[in-house]
This record gives structure tokens, sequence and C-alpha cells, in this order.
């Protein structure tokens, strides 16, 4: 009997050593790689587990997770022996200590309103009870004149009380209902990130002994990224445009990222990384559609196979013809950029993004002033910088600062730049330019079958600063598009010219208060009985 017991004993010891019932456990996010779309979370999970098998259930986690991107490492003496995924349709992410604070706030204001609403309710009920007693001592007795006297002072008070009391309490109530109609918006525009259904990710492990055990989960999300955005600052004319790199890192997951780690990596998820492959391309010629008709009646006694085969060729070919600056370590991977922040980050899961700080950079510029009169009589000043390529920059918006002043935003192109990067800083009315025909040398004359008209503008442009400036002024001449429409270049008044699109194109140097006056001019001939569209 004493051996039974010993055995049956020893026989649920092992039962309870192998299968271990199910273990949620906490997780926490302590590093994120951040993509132009998406982002890479990892989180360490870390728990005493006993001996045999157990499944740890890891909760609260994203929604927008990606089952086929996750990724399980432990430490310890323990085996994992596979992972599932699982949504939670039952239970809610933990809401933040912010939400958790403005709905305590709304649920007090809920209860002051309900003890303001009563108190409204009992002035009501006093004032019928006065209103329903009025005749106070029966119909039979007679009152004194005193006695109706006090009556009468006793209901004009109280009630002008009650009066009084009642409109303070619609106040206080309607100040309340303000007051939770605004905490109310507030709730529900940042609850709406939350109240979703979770994720859990069961992850089975075995062990011979009990042990502590600590895992890294590692898993992909949709709903975050990160956009670049640029400050480019120039002192002065005489020092180095400052290129600040900057991120906008933005995530609606509903997890929050609390102190983490954070990576921005140029890689894009989204994007396949697999090599495109060509197929044949076909050509044939097109058959109207009632030959084509006859066509496949005459092959209706052919063998299937060639039928299919040239009508899949046909749908084929159908088919292509509509086809924290200082803290930040730049990693040139194989394919990529990834800047490592070394300051932790807390990025919450809202609409609004968090600026971060990537690099900041001094780029060699030349300034020079660039006017086109034709336009706008103002001059701008134009920083031109090089050796950007080796920042690894991404198409994004800029914005610029002159002299510590904001003058406006542009857009960095690095796909759509050359060798310098030009930047607009704002006009500068101290480089006055003006541009006029010169009615005096501008002639119409007829010649035989022809008409031939001469043009003469002229561009003055005078430096007024008390420093010497270099000025680029560009304008135009027509272009012909008209084998009849004959144009002639007299005198292009020392400019480069471009004769395929007519650009005019002056560099000068203009000293302190120094004056300089171009003059150029141009022929057009046509047939006198044209009119000429453009002139």
């Amino acid at each position: 009997m004493t051996n039974q017991l010993l055995t049956s004993a020893l026989v649920m010891s092992a039962l309870v050593a192998v299968a271990q019932p199910d273990k949620p456990v906490d997780s926490k996010i302590t590093d994120v790689t951040v993509f132009l779309n998406k982002a890479q979370i990892s989180r360490t999970v870390k728990t005493r587990v006993e001996a045999g098998k157990t499944n740890l259930i890891v909760t609260g986690l994203s929604s927008q997770l990606d089952p086929q991107s996750v990724q399980v490492s432990g430490k310890g003496s323990v085996i994992i022996l596979g992972t599932s995924h699982q949504q939670n349709f039952l239970s809610e992410f933990n809401l933040p200590k912010p939400i958790r604070m403005l709905r305590d706030s709304a649920e007090t204001l809920q209860r002051q309103l309900v003890l303001e609403q009563s108190q409204k309710e009992i002035l009501n009920k006093e004032e019928q009870m006065l209103l329903s007693n009025q005749k106070i001592g029966g119909t039979n007795q007679n009152l004194t004149v005193a006695e109706l006297k006090a009556m009468a002072d006793f209901y004009r008070t109280r009630l002008g009380d009650i009066v009084s009391s009642r409109m303070k309490q619609d106040e206080k109530v309607k100040k309340l209902n303000e007051r939770i109609a605004k905490l109310n918006t507030q709730i529900n525009s940042q609850n709406e990130l939350y109240q979703r259904n979770t994720s859990e990710l069961v992850v089975s492990i075995s062990t011979e002994a009990p042990t502590t055990v600590e895992l890294q989960v590692r898993y992909v999300v949709a709903n975050a990224g990160w956009s670049p955005v640029y400050d480019l600052r120039a002192v002065d004319t005489k020092n180095p445009v400052q290129l600040s790199y900057k991120a906008n890192v933005f995530q609606s997951t509903g997890e929050e990222w609390s102190n983490v780690k954070l990576k921005l990596s140029t890689a894009n998820p989204n994007l396949s990384g697999l090599k495109p492959v060509l197929s044949s391309w076909y050509l044939d010629f097109y058959y109207p559609i009632a030959y084509e008709m006859a066509k496949r009646k005459s092959m209706a006694g052919a063998p299937a196979a060639a039928l299919k085969a040239e009508l899949n060729a046909q749908e084929d070919f159908e088919m292509k013809v509509a086809s924290v600056a200082d803290y930040v370590t730049t990693i040139q991977t194989s394919l990529n950029t990834e800047f490592d922040i070394a300051l932790p980050y807390t990025v919450a899961s809202s609409a609004k993004a968090v600026v971060v700080d990537i690099r900041n950079y001094d780029m060699k510029a030349d300034y020079i002033y660039s006017v086109a009169p034709k336009l706008d009589a103002d001059a701008f000043l134009m920083a031109r910088a090089t050796g950007w390529e080796e920042f690894n920059l991404l198409p994004g918006e800029a914005n610029i600062f002159f002299e510590g002043t904001f003058v406006g935003k542009s857009f960095i192109d690095p796909n759509n730049i050359k060798d310098t990067l030009e930047v607009s800083l704002g006009r500068d009315k101290r480089i006055v330019v003006k541009r006029e025909k010169l009615k005096d040398l501008t002639s119409k004359n007829f010649m035989g079958s022809s008409r031939k008209e001469s043009y003469v503008w002229e561009i003055s442009v005078r430096n007024t600063k008390t420093d010497a400036v270099k000025i680029i002024i560009e304008d135009q001449v027509p272009v012909s598009q008209n084998t009849q429409i004959e144009v002639t270049t007299v005198d292009l008044g020392g400019a480069k010219y471009n004769k395929d699109t007519g650009k005019l194109t002056w560099e000068l140097e203009l000293k302190p208060n120094e004056t300089r006056k171009l003059v150029y001019k141009f022929e057009v001939k046509y047939p006198k009985d044209k009119q000429v569209s453009g002139l």
C-alpha cells in the first residue's frame, strides 16, 4: 500500500513537472528601431519558471503586430519550443497615467454635478410645498394684519431665497457640464489610440529544473515611422551654412515607448527586397475585332492547348500595355543608414510627432544674389552649399533661418540636387533692380510680305550696400516654335545665351554704391498676315 502511494505521488509530480499552467508575464520595451514606415519593437521578459514545459503569455502587445516578424531569444538554462500569436478582444491596453487622471477628474465632476442637480431639485420641492400651503389656518380663521404681514414677508423672503439659490445652482450645473464636456473631448481624442483589442504572444519553453528566465522578444508593428526635417541656418554671408538634421518620429500603435533607446533607419519594410524579373516583351500586329472573331472561330477545331496559349499571350500583352544630435551615431550598413540615438526618448501613442535631433553639420557655402526682374524686381540672397552628399540626406521639408530670423520654408530633394545645394535666404531691398523697354529703340517694320519687330530692354542694377556683392541676373529672349517665325539676337549685352531655352545670364560683382546697366536687343520676323502670340 505504501509503495502504491509512493508511485502515485511520483507520477503526479512528473505530470506537474511536465505540464505547468499558462503563465502571463509582464514585459518592458527597451529598444525601438524606427523605419521610414513601421517599427521594430524589442521587449524584455524576466520571470521564474518551474521545471517542465511552461507557456509564457506576453500580454498587452499592439494589435498592429506582424506575426511573421516575431523573433524570440533567451538567456538561462531553458529551451524555446516555439511561439504563437493571438489576438485578445476581451482586454484593453493599460491606459497611461494622463488618461487615467483625466478619467478620474471627469468622474469627480460627474459626482459633483449629480449633487448640484439634487440641491436644485430640493429647492424646487420646497417651492412647491410653500405654494401649495399658502392658506394656513383654514378658511374660517381670521388672521390679523400683523399675522398676514408676517406671512407675506416670510413667503416673499423665502421664495426670493429659493429663486436666487436656484439661479446659482443653474450656473454651477452649467459650468460643470462645460468642464465635463471638455474633459470628455480630450479623453475621446486620446482613447481612440488605446481602446482597441490587444495582442498576445505565447512562448513555449522547457526546463529541467526551476530557474529564472530572461527573454528578448522582437516584432514589427504598423502605424509608426519617421520623416526627415531640416533646419538650415546662415549666421551671415561669411560663415558656413549650418544644417540641422532632424526626424519627426510618430506612432499610434497603442503602446507607450517610455524612455526607450531609439534607432532610426532609412530602410522601408514596405518595399520589396526581391529583384524584379523582366518577362518577354512581345509584339504583334493589331487585328480588328471582326477579324479576331473569325480567327477564333477558325481555331475552334484546333487543340484546346493551342487556343489557351494564344489567349494567355493576348492577356499578357494587354497587361503590359495597361501597365539629439551630439549623441547620435551614424551607422552605414550594406544597404541602409542607421542613426543610433544614445539618449532615451519617450514617444507617446498619439497623432503628434516627436522631434528627434539626429546630427548637426557645417556646409561650405558661397553667398550670391540672384534676380529675374521680368518676374520679380527684388534680389534674393542665395546660399550655394557643397559637400552635402556625405550626410545621407532624404527628401524632406526644410526651415530656413538667416541672421537668426525665420525667412521661410523649402524642400530638399537629394535626388534632384546636383553638386550644389541652393537655398534662398530671402529678399534684400538694398539691391535695386529695374527692367524697362527702351521705346525709342523698339520698332516695327514691314518688309514685303514679312513683318519685323525689334525689341530693346535695359536692366539697371544698383548696390546700395556698404559691401561688394556678387549677383546673377536672369532674363530671356523668345524661342520660336514655328519655322515661319524667326528670332534673331542682335546684341546680348555680354550675357551667356542658351539657344534651346532663350535664357540670358549675367554674373556681376558690384562694388558699394555701384550701378550697372545691361542692354540686350533681339528681332522677331514673321508673315505680316499672321499674329504671333506671346510677344
